[in-house]
């Protein structure tokens, strides 16, 4: 059976692709070279946004599996931007949970980012800088 959606047209999912690629690739080169990984900003973000979590329920959030994330929080919690803890209700599991610096960290991280793209907005118009707007609601939209 089909479906009732229309069929989009093969160009314009290539350059949605191709222009959310390339933002995603200029953000990342905008933070400093001493910023942190990737994984270690999923990780913070995740710890910033639900609370305390278990390395089970981060992995799951973010589409990964917990093995490929443990040297993350265990570099984390070294660096003291997580505090892993026994979980009260089931004491073989931890909870992670974010720091004060890792907060901090992860708040200069996203500064870093948000200026880079505040001064590349700044060469658009109010009409282009709204569109960007509307594009990115939908894009939270798709990616649940």
């Amino acid at each position: 059976m089909g479906s009732d959606r229309p069929e989009v047209p093969r160009e314009a999912v290539v350059e949605i692709r191709r222009g959310v690629m390339r933002m995603a690739r200029r953000m990342r080169s905008s933070r400093s070279p001493d910023a942190l990984s990737s994984n270690k900003l999923v990780v913070l973000g995740h710890l910033a946004r639900n609370g305390p979590s278990s390395a089970g329920e981060v992995a799951a959030a973010e589409g990964q599996r917990p093995q490929s994330l443990t040297r993350v929080f265990a570099e984390l919690e070294e660096s003291g931007l997580i505090v892993r803890t026994r979980d009260e209700r089931d004491r073989r599991q931890a909870v992670l949970t974010i720091t004060r610096a890792g907060g901090e960290a992860l708040r200069r991280d996203l500064d870093e980012r948000d200026a880079w793209l505040a001064g590349a907005l700044g060469g658009l118009g109010e009409t282009e800088r709204e569109v960007l707007r509307l594009a990115a609601r939908l894009m939270e939209r798709l990616a649940e």
